[in-house]
């Protein structure tokens, strides 16, 4: 009796193996079909159908259906529902940055300043030498008006990209405002050498004498 009860289990076993791959492979091709035609609908700025495309097959454990509807109500003006999607991402997989990235693009649309910095912030925790982020941060204390703190990230990133446009330029600019005046000057220079002529530049590098 024993051993028919192991062998009935075991054919039970591969029925539900058998029977349940066509279901699973089912629910793929189904999963890749509203993907593909979320793509084709943002390609024509259908984004509410793009969304609903998505929303069909939308399964909250899914990282991929959260970012690209995080994309989607971003792309849409939904800004709220995108911090929210790219929320759930970024539970979902905690190391993204991906996902962090995206979630500054609504938010800096709401004008939330201060959740855009935390979350670059986070960014750079898992990757400090990231180029755009320490970009940004750069921009966002400038334009705040707060040379010491854009100081540190334009300075990383001229060392990380000696040759870089917007490196050189930015971090020239904040040399200037902050009174470094010589280390200004080189800095314009080397962007002129970059990009010969450009306005920009050309002022700073006048303004010094």
């Amino acid at each position: 009796m024993e051993h028919k009860m192991k062998i009935f289990s075991a054919v039970l076993a591969f029925s539900l193996l058998v029977f349940s791959t066509p279901v699973s492979a089912q629910y793929r091709n189904g999963l890749e079909e509203a993907f593909k035609s979320s793509y084709t609908l943002e390609s024509n700025a259908e984004y509410a159908r793009a969304i609903e495309a998505l929303k069909k097959v939308y399964d909250e454990d899914s990282y991929e259906i959260n970012i690209r509807l995080g994309w989607l109500t971003y792309q849409a003006g939904w800004f709220t529902e995108s911090i929210a999607f790219y929320n759930k991402s970024i539970l979902l997989m905690p190391m993204s940055v991906e996902a962090r990235l995206g979630f500054v693009l609504p938010a800096s649309a709401l004008g939330n300043w201060n959740q855009v910095i935390t979350r670059y912030n986070e960014i750079l925790k898992i990757d400090p030498n990231h180029y755009t982020v320490n970009y940004r941060m750069g921009m966002i204390y400038y334009g705040r008006q707060d040379y010491q703190n854009a100081y540190r990230y334009f300075e990383k990133i001229a060392n990380l990209y000696p040759f870089d446009y917007d490196a050189l330029h930015m971090f020239g600019w904040t040399c200037y405002r902050l009174g470094k005046l010589r280390e200004a000057k080189v800095l314009f220079g080397k962007a002129l050498l970059n990009r010969p002529g450009d306005a920009s530049a050309t002022e700073g590098y006048n303004l010094i004498k």
